[in-house]
């Protein structure tokens, strides 16, 4: 079977969610976002249900999100950062779709993120050094994507034209 989906991974801050926007609307398929829809079925934030429930909570709902957007086609989908935390999302992910790591490194993760307020990891003494702790625990697992992109000093714009690039 043809792999139809396009799934970007990566950590918080990476250009995700604009670069798959921009992505979507380039190839002409339709864009989903596993928190976006997270939030929407929960009608709560993710720092909602961080608090509320935990992150176990949170990730056994991501994984049934994973679940049923794998099995949809012509999709590109911004995973959460964490997704790959779990075998059966990556599993699930790639069966469908081809997985596409977008790699930035902490110091310009920081600066993209450090004004926001909705980051409930993040929510720490000294946010960086979670940043780099997070990054290395999940090197491995960031690293079962079929490709990798460098994003630092690149816009949401090139990311998007970078893959494209790939898919030729």
């Amino acid at each position: 079977m043809k792999k139809t989906n396009i799934v970007l991974v990566g950590f918080m801050g990476a250009g995700k969610s604009v670069a798959s926007e921009i992505l979507a609307t380039q190839l002409g398929l339709e864009h989903v976002s596993t928190d976006a829809v997270i939030v929407e079925r929960e009608g709560r934030s993710i720092n909602q249900i961080f608090e509320q429930d935990g992150e176990e909570y949170f990730r056994n709902i991501e994984t049934l999100i994973v679940r049923e957007l794998s099995q949809r086609q012509r999709l590109v989908i911004d995973c959460g950062g964490g997704v790959v935390l779990r075998p059966e999302n990556v599993a699930a992910l790639k069966r469908q779709g081809l997985m596409i790591y977008l790699k930035t490194s902490p110091d310009v993760i920081y600066d993209r993120i450090k004004h926001e307020t909705h980051r409930p990891l993040l929510k720490v003494e000294d946010p960086l050094d979670k940043i780099q702790g997070l990054l290395a625990a999940r090197a491995s697992f960031y690293a079962q994507a079929d490709q990798e992109i460098l994003t630092d000093g690149k816009t949401a714009d090139e990311v998007a034209q970078e893959i494209v690039g790939l898919l030729k």
